[in-house]
């Protein structure tokens, strides 16, 4: 993955997707708070962590990454990076891949 990617997604477009893998009305709206908080532009290994606190899969992230245009080698590395992170409960390394929504 290049040193800084970043992808985009309409607030509209993220909704459609989070309802799509089952997410509640509550969960989506906790994470549009989140990331509104991040002036809508949130880290990739950041927001994988939001998701999977909100109850998604490995296997449904892995879809929404891929909706959002990441190849499965952009994907496999988000998801290490964000298994490192919560193993050693600490920030570490941030992966500069970003998720820009409007």
């Amino acid at each position: 993955m290049a040193a800084k990617d970043t992808f985009s997604i309409s607030r509209l477009e993220l909704r459609r997707v989070l309802i799509a893998y089952k997410l509640s009305e509550g969960s989506i709206q906790k994470l549009f708070a989140d990331m509104e908080k991040a002036h809508r532009h949130i880290n990739v290994v950041a927001f994988a962590a939001m998701l999977e606190k909100a109850g998604v899969s490995r296997a449904d992230m892995t879809n929404i990454f891929r909706r959002l245009g990441m190849d499965d080698l952009m994907i496999n590395d988000a998801m290490n990076m964000a298994d490192e992170q919560k193993a050693l409960a600490e920030s570490g390394r941030i992966y500069e891949a970003t998720i820009d929504f409007g």
